[in-house]
């Protein structure tokens, strides 16, 4: 494995685990809920740019991805 891909294993685990931590909280659900999808968000681009080699595809695909994830977090927030 590069360094690259250990440094985003690292910051998966990190996120993950503050994840966790959020979400055994008891104050103010609307907001921890988004800290929870914010967090989720920056998951799915770290493994979509590192692991699934979005970095290198055309910008159209970056921009289709993210404004899917942005999309997506603003209709589950919008839910909660």
């Amino acid at each position: 494995m590069q360094k690259k891909d250990i440094y985003t294993l690292v910051l998966l685990i990190l996120l993950t685990i503050t994840t966790a931590f959020f979400s055994n909280l008891e104050n103010g659900l609307k907001v921890i809920g988004l800290i929870i999808l914010i967090l989720s968000g920056i998951k799915f681009i770290a493994v979509a740019f590192q692991f699934m080699e979005l970095g290198k595809a055309h910008n159209f695909w970056k921009g289709l991805v993210i404004s899917f994830l942005t999309l997506f977090i603003g209709i589950i927030y919008a839910v909660l």
